[in-house]
């Protein structure tokens, strides 16, 4: 199972939570806080989750067709591109593996956004 995020730090603000909504036009995802619910603005998150099975879902190109239009918008409300990542949260059986493009990963550098990925193995308790 793979996990894709699209982490955008909100500054835990309602406003500005909002305002990125409004600009991208993707409904970030809900989470259910156990957490303190002051900290329920800090981070804005776009996720897709793959099924071991399933087609491959081309995160990185498909997060900065949502973003790399938007940057000066974003801007504006003060987001900048140190302010989003995004995260690959990868549950595998046996062995670890992946691959990147070169041409999505030169797309990926020259848009200033950093990639994170997280591995563990299957049956691991994790909380994402």
């Amino acid at each position: 199972m793979k996990y894709y995020r699209l982490h955008i730090d909100s500054k835990n603000s309602f406003e500005i939570y909002s305002k990125i909504t409004k600009i991208l036009g993707v409904k970030p995802t809900e989470f259910e806080s156990k957490n303190n619910l002051t900290a329920l603005y800090s981070l804005w998150t776009y996720c897709v989750d793959e099924e071991d099975e399933a087609p491959y879902y081309d995160f990185i190109n498909n997060f900065l067709d949502i973003i790399e239009p938007k940057f000066a918008e974003l801007k504006t409300i003060g987001i900048k591109k140190k302010h989003i990542t995004f995260w690959m949260n990868y549950e595998y059986d046996q062995q670890c593996g992946m691959e990147f493009h070169p041409k999505e990963m030169k797309r990926l550098g020259k848009s200033g956004i950093v990639m994170c990925i997280d591995c563990w193995q299957k049956g691991t308790v994790i909380e994402l």
